[in-house]
């Protein structure tokens, strides 16, 4: 017999002996509850002012027994025996109710996140007996996502209950089945985008609509996005609790699998949210370090990518239990030795700083490479912007290449460098860089500092921005405050109004508007070539003014081609 799960604190002695008793009642599989155990939870809850009830598994034993207070009943932890997309948890839920009323909202989440097989809520009388009955199933055919994802029945009193609970379980748990099956197979996931709007809903919205695409350039199918207007971000659970629950009956009513939050979650938030809810849950750098694993190909790559892995998932770990540590020899050093836990901090540390020694030769490398170019007086170019804003395109129609180009965030992980010849017989290298975007994880810049220097030594960065995206003034700022935080605030730059073909005019009509001009930027197309010819010219002239050393860059250009 196991212990009275719940709010026992007050109950008199007898008052525990009978809710004991509960125990040794039994329940046919074909009935929902006995009018025995009907009559004795009504009686116990009338005379304790307090709601009881009991959890019922398919054979008709009794598996729990709760008493809470006057208006819930909290659940034991039933694990996760049967419960998953098909199935259901092998459980009903009979308790009472003080007064007459239907299932509560904590009746409908149970039933939901539990995964329940029902829920009965019987009404209480003033005289102890039990009197009308409340009942609600799951229900997996909704007419669509935002529609109720349960059924409620309501009968007269127990013996008026026509229901066999068992049929009906594996009748859902058979729709279910169908259910899953008909839907589109997606090797990602299904996921749920939530945010919260700190700064105003037109912030939050741009930002949501960035983080949808970088779902879709993850591979994962987004089902629906959730806001939800607070003054900060809650400490616990980002959003309220509340928020919370409703997201995981959405989940479970479009079949999610995913939670994707568009904020950083710390350890704690993470370890809350998981803690209630059965998905799995994401942040945005999560998702970002997932995008530049699948797109890593690269050796160099692949190394700066788990290294930014590793530097995020290390505070992640549970915190370390200094009683279980690594100890010292000696007096007062002898304990239990290693856990695993501290086992796996390490094994991360070492990994990190063994990634790190290889990443610094390749930056090595890369050095010997930009001293050779120095040392040939090749002005060097390096294309800079926010992801997918048209980089990648743009050097393949510049210098005839054929970099892979996608309309995807982060298509382009590593730098791809190449000879760009000008009208006058004067060429350049021009390299191309891993995309911007706000808010850029500082473990992935860390990573890919050996990349991220090749702009340092850029004598002219061209600032590519998708003049077709509403929210382009956002993107130039964040690029401008990634400059600024590597230190390139003073390396000389032209704006590269890209995509102005799919603006009202066209490149044409962009470059009559004030915008362009203000900005002292170029309107192009590098996907149809307007517009080019005007960007080799600015270009040119920024490099050679007048045969005169770039301003800033401390160095003068040859003006003959290349010995290679």
């Amino acid at each position: 017999m196991s212990a009275i799960h719940g709010n026992t604190q007050g109950l008199k002695p007898r008052q525990l002996q009978r809710l004991e008793a509960t125990w040794r009642q039994h329940v046919r599989p074909q009935e929902v509850v006995s009018p025995e155990l009907a009559g004795h939870l009504c009686a116990l809850s009338q005379e304790t002012g307090r709601q009881v009830g009991v959890l019922i598994d398919r054979r008709g034993e009794i598996e729990a027994v709760m008493v809470g207070d006057a208006t819930r009943l909290e659940l034991p932890d039933v694990g996760r025996m049967r419960a998953g997309d098909t199935r259901l948890r092998g459980l009903r839920l009979v308790h009472t109710h003080l007064k007459d009323e239907p299932l509560s909202p904590d009746d409908i989440t149970d039933l939901a996140l539990l995964r329940l097989d029902l829920v009965c809520a019987i009404e209480t009388r003033p005289d102890g007996q039990p009197g009308k009955v409340y009942l609600g199933h799951l229900d997996p055919e909704s007419a669509g996502p935002r529609e109720r994802f349960w059924k409620t029945l309501k009968a007269t009193d127990v013996p008026a209950l026509d229901l066999d609970p068992v049929a009906l379980a594996e009748e859902l748990e058979e729709a279910f089945g169908q259910a899953i099956a008909s839907q589109e197979v997606i090797t990602q996931g299904r996921a749920l985008l939530v945010g919260v709007a700190l700064e105003g809903r037109a912030v939050a919205e741009a930002s949501m609509a960035e983080l949808r695409e970088l779902a879709r350039t993850a591979g994962i199918e987004v089902l629906d996005v959730a806001f939800q207007a607070r003054n900060q971000v809650d400490p616990r659970f980002v959003v309220g609790r509340g928020k919370l629950e409703e997201l995981n009956l959405q989940a479970m009513r479009q079949f999610a699998d995913l939670l994707i939050f568009d904020h950083d979650l710390t350890p704690a938030q993470a370890r809350h949210i998981s803690d209630h809810t059965s998905l799995k849950v994401l942040d945005r750098t999560q998702l970002i370090l997932d995008i530049f694993a699948q797109h890593a190909h690269s050796a160099e790559g692949r190394l700066q990518v788990e290294l930014a892995q590793l530097r995020y998932r290390l505070p992640r770990l549970a915190q370390r239990d200094e009683g279980l540590s690594r100890l010292m020899g000696g007096i007062g050093g002898r304990g239990p030795g290693e856990t695993k836990l501290e086992i796996d901090r390490r094994r991360v540390r070492d990994r990190i700083s063994l990634l790190e020694k290889r990443i610094d030769a390749v930056g090595a490398s890369r050095q010997l490479r930009r001293q050779r170019r120095v040392r040939h007086d090749v002005p060097i170019i390096s294309i800079v912007g926010y992801t997918n804003a048209g980089k990648s395109t743009l050097l393949n129609h510049l210098t005839d290449s054929d970099v892979v180009v996608e309309d995807k965030l982060f298509a382009t992980l590593d730098p791809s460098s190449r000879r760009l010849r000008f009208p006058r017989d004067r060429e350049v290298v021009i390299t191309d860089t891993v995309g911007f975007i706000r808010a850029l994880p500082r473990t992935l810049v860390n990573a890919f500092r050996a990349t991220l220097e090749e702009l340092a030594d850029a004598d002219l960065l061209l600032h590519v921005v998708d003049a077709s995206d509403p929210a382009y003034r956002l993107q130039m700022e964040a690029v401008e405050k990634i400059l600024q935080d590597l230190g390139l605030q003073d390396t000389p730059r032209l704006l590269v109004f890209n995509k102005s073909d799919l603006l009202e005019g066209g490149v044409e009509g962009v470059m009559a508007s004030l915008e362009a001009h203000a900005n002292e930027g170029v309107p192009i197309s590098a996907r149809t070539g307007a517009g080019l010819t005007e960007l080799l010219l600015r270009t040119e002239e920024l490099l050679w003014h007048e045969g005169k050393s770039l301003t800033g860059s401390g160095r003068s250009f040859q003006e003959e081609p290349l010995p290679y």
